[in-house]
This record gives structure tokens, sequence and C-alpha cells, in this order.
């Protein structure tokens, strides 16, 4: 029997340091409501497993009650690919910000695309380093002026939506910071047998505020007519938004199509699904 919903108690005791009204909370509180839904539909706790990178976004870690580690710099990745292969059983939920996932861990997200191990990759990008009080990031427009850049940023920011379809990534969306929003993708993504790369939207309200603009842009693909089966459909919408152009801006799933997972290649791990039958001691 699934557990009494009013027994699901997720949030920790830790004191929130976010700065208030930040969408973070918005995130936690979507991350939060999808995993009591799948708790109540059957799943347990144990089913599920967080990894949280360094900056403002890890401390989702510090405010969801779930298993997991809180890793380095960048590293996300690789420690969720980790908890996966050492328990195929479990639901893996990895959480970065853009600094983290296309900084210091942008070889480490390109391959989690192209190795399409099954766990999902929640992005929290407010395209500046904000826990370190506003430096620019990979993401972050044109001009983008602060103290680290008096001159305004030169470098044309990336298109994460672009560089994960190119990198193999076999479910690629991207949502804004909204309750509804986030417990909707993540419900497809755990649907999704392999690699789900998520990017949130989540403006900094102090260091990049001109950013909540964007929840007035928003329209949704699904509405669209959109065929997340076509990656030449995926390539045309990830280029209507780059950052630095006032276009509308699509969000929901651009792409998905189903592959082999890594963990199909190794017997060792299909031995370990579903227990530890058929593994000789």
């Amino acid at each position: 029997m699934p557990e009494d919903k009013k027994k699901v108690n997720l949030f920790t005791s830790k004191k929130s340091t976010w700065c208030p009204m930040c969408p973070n909370f918005h995130i936690l509180a979507g991350v939060k409501k999808f995993v009591e839904d799948e708790i109540n539909s059957g799943k347990k706790k144990e089913d599920f497993a967080m990894v949280a990178g360094i900056g403002c976004h890890a401390k989702i870690f510090d405010y969801l009650d779930l298993q997991g580690l809180n890793t380095l710099h960048g590293r996300v990745p690789p420690v969720c690919m980790g908890l996966k292969i050492g328990n195929p059983n479990i639901n893996v939920l990895g959480f970065s910000g853009d600094g983290d996932a296309y900084a210091e861990g942008m070889e480490h997200t390109i391959h989690a695309a192209r190795y399409n191990s099954n766990w999902k990759y929640v992005i929290h990008n407010n395209q500046v380093f904000s826990l370190t009080i506003g430096q620019p990031t990979p993401t972050t427009e044109v001009g983008f002026k602060e103290k680290t850049t008096p001159l305004g940023v030169k470098m044309q920011p990336i298109n994460p939506i672009k560089l994960m379809l190119s990198a193999g990534a076999s479910f690629v969306a991207r949502v804004f910071a909204d309750v509804k929003q986030i417990d909707w993708v993540l419900k497809e993504a755990i649907k999704h047998r392999g690699f789900a790369f998520i990017e949130v939207l989540q403006p900094c309200i102090i260091f990049h505020e001109h950013a909540m603009k964007y929840k007035e842009r928003l329209y949704s693909l699904e509405e669209s007519g959109h065929d997340k089966t076509s990656m030449e459909q995926a390539m045309k919408k990830a280029d209507e938004f780059d950052y630095n152009n006032a276009n509308k801006i699509p969000i929901g799933v651009f792409y998905q199509v189903e592959r082999p997972i890594f963990e199909d290649g190794f017997p060792q791990l299909k031995n370990l699904k579903n227990g530890l039958k058929g593994i000789k001691r």
C-alpha cells in the first residue's frame, strides 16, 4: 500500500539561507511535490537519491530529506552515475547550477548525455555565480556588467539545449522555476528510460534580476504542436532563445528518443536489477 500522504515529510529542519523570494524555493517545492506523489503512488523514500554540487542550487541538498551526496564543484554527473551503477534500482536526481554544470563540470555534463545512464539532471540556470556574488557564467548574456567585468561580458553564451542535443541526450527539456512546471517535467522525465536533461530558468533576484521578465515570454512546446521526436525541430526551437535576444522562450520537452542505456551494456548491472539475483559470491 502507498504510504499515507500525511506521513511523508521531505523537508528537513535546516534553516534556509536562500535569499527571500529566490526562485530556488519554487524548484525545491516542485521537486518535493514530485517525490511525494511518487511515494504516494507506491514508491518508498529509499527508492530516491539526490546529488548536488557547489553553489546556491546545492542548498537543496540541505532542505530535502533524501539520501545522497553533496559533491565537489562540477562533479555531479559522475557521482550520479556511480550511484546508479552501484544500485540500478534507485531513482537518482542530480542538481547543478549553470556554473557548476557548464563551467567546472562541462566535460562531465557532455559525457553524461553521451553515456545515457538512467538518471535525471536538473540545472538551476540563473546565468551568474550567485554564491560568490555575481560573476558571469557560460550562459551569461553579452554586455552583462558586474565588478569583475566592468566593460561587460564579451563572449557569446553557450546554448545548453543545443549542446545537449548535439551531445546525444535522449531527453532534453526546459522549464521555468515554477512549482507546477518542475513537478510536471520530473514526472515526464522519470517515465523516460535514460538520461534526462532539464534546464530550469531560475533568475537570480539579486545579481540577475532582469531575467525575471523571462516569465512573460514563455510559451509551451506541447501546446504549439512541437514534435519532440524530431531532432531537426528540436534544434530549430533551441535556436529561438540564446539569452541575448528578446524572443519568445519555448519551454517543455524539446527532444525525446529511446535508445540503449549505459546500464544495459553490462551483465553485472543487469544482475543487480531488482536485487542481487544471479550474482556469484
